[in-house]
């Protein structure tokens, strides 16, 4: 089968991770959801979640990009977070002034848990045909004060954190490049994860909104069910489009999106586990910022080198599905 070209010739030059300072473990959030610390593990596979209590979510995004960035400013902040800081003006604001980033634009890419994945494409795009050659892209989240402690199983997943990545052009000579990427939306998904509140549909001012409309949803066995199948389709597409199958991935870097889904994840293509990134026993799952965050541990942890064929793959609110093929 032919090989298509890249979709863009651009690089992660670097990576960035920050996580709050509290940790909370399984066995102290056990009394606060009525269940055990057993229980917590078993049915989301997070020992430790990070809560981001007196730091603010463009702190937390900050952080992560100055250790991606270092001394070189960018030329564009992109956020790609599934949570916000107000309704206006937009995250990427707040984020490029914690940097101390004046003339800078900033604007979001917002997908939901898979903001990141999107905003690589979109950030692909802009160094390919715009001005931008020094692209930063930071999912910060902030997404504990929204849990609803009577929805035990979501509120024992979630965690939060930030992660960053520096995207330029790729040198001449070198590899890396987007090869590919696919996204669906499958709007009859919509009701399985959502937080109601926030916008017009149950406006703060309308006196039939409640605090339940502010509070995170999530229908794990139907997302489960749905994201199954439609991930399966989209990868299948994307082997189609590459050329090849999974075996030509080296490292798949998936949304860390529960410890059975990630488990459910190598069984059903027959992975090996060193070729998934998980590292939701250490983080949750921190929303949109769960693959990038994985990205930068399996890159530090050398799990990744320069050259690699890595898949990006999730699901997210929608309910959507994207991957992408990178070259390391």
């Amino acid at each position: 089968m032919k090989h298509s070209p890249p979709i863009a010739r651009v690089k992660i030059v670097s990576t960035g991770l920050y996580a709050p300072r509290r940790v909370v473990t399984a066995e102290e959030l056990a009394p606060r959801l009525g269940r055990s610390a057993e229980w917590i593990l078993s049915r989301t596979g997070v020992a430790r979640r990070h809560y981001a209590d007196g730091e603010a979510q463009e702190d937390l995004g900050a952080a992560a990009a100055r250790q991606a960035l270092g001394d070189t400013p960018p030329d564009l902040v992109l956020s790609g977070s599934g949570s916000a800081v107000q309704a206006l003006p937009d995250t990427a604001t707040f984020i490029a002034g914690a940097l101390g980033l004046e003339g800078v634009p900033a604007f979001s890419v917002h997908a939901s848990c898979l903001s990141f994945v999107v905003g690589l494409q979109v950030a692909a795009g802009l160094i390919t045909t715009g001005p931008w050659r020094r692209v930063l892209l930071v999912s910060a989240e902030k997404g504990s004060p929204s849990l609803d402690p009577s929805a035990p199983e979501s509120a024992a997943l979630i965690g939060d954190g930030a992660a960053a990545a520096v995207l330029e052009p790729t040198p001449a000579g070198e590899a890396s490049a987007l090869l590919a990427f696919s996204m669906t939306t499958f709007p009859s998904g919509a009701s399985f994860t959502e937080v109601a509140g926030g916008g017009t549909r149950h406006h703060p001012f309308d006196p039939s909104t409640t605090d339940a409309h502010q509070r995170f949803f999530m229908d794990g066995p139907k997302v489960y069910r749905m994201g199954r199948q439609r991930v399966a389709e989209l990868l299948d597409g994307l082997w189609a489009s590459l050329g090849h199958g999974p075996d030509a991935i080296d490292v798949i870097v998936p949304h860390q999106a529960s410890g059975p889904a990630l488990e459910a994840l190598r069984r059903f293509y027959g992975l090996r586990p060193d070729r998934v990134v998980d590292v939701i026993s250490e983080y949750g799952n921190c929303i949109a910022a769960s693959v990038p965050m994985a990205l930068h541990v399996a890159a530090a942890e050398g799990r990744i080198r320069r050259g690699d064929r890595v898949l990006l793959i999730g699901t997210g609110a929608g309910l959507s599905v994207a991957g992408a093929v990178l070259i390391w």
